[in-house]
């Protein structure tokens, strides 16, 4: 086995980019739905006040119109904190490893270049 210079990357660098898309992705569809559950709220809000009641009012009606949506919101929220958790931690061992390549066996250190892959 050969001394090499370069640092070898962790066990970890092999799963921080798939954490960080899924973060990402995960971060993203949590913010859409929090917007959507947003925009119930307002609806509802809206609709319930045609009447000329108000959703800040004691009842148990306005009540339940204002929790509706409440466990989706905490479930997004909670949602949305770990993904961004997640998505940070793996940027940042990306970062760290970012000169850390693995070591390609099979490399000879010949260089082709466009007249060898034409054969000119």
């Amino acid at each position: 086995m050969e001394d090499n210079a370069a640092p070898q990357p962790s066990a970890l660098t092999k799963y921080a980019r798939p954490a960080l898309i899924v973060g990402a992705v995960i971060a993203v569809v949590c913010i859409a739905l929090l917007i959507i559950i947003f925009a119930l709220d307002s609806f509802n809000a809206a609709a319930y006040s045609v009447s000329g009641k108000s959703v800040n009012d004691a009842t148990d009606e306005a009540r339940e119109i204002r929790e509706l949506y409440s466990g989706a919101r905490i479930g997004g929220i909670i949602a949305l904190v770990a993904s961004g958790v997640v998505a940070v931690a793996a940027a940042v061992v990306l970062y760290l490893n970012r000169g850390a390549s693995p070591i390609d066996e099979d490399d000879d250190g010949e260089d082709y270049d466009l007249d060898d892959l034409t054969g000119r």
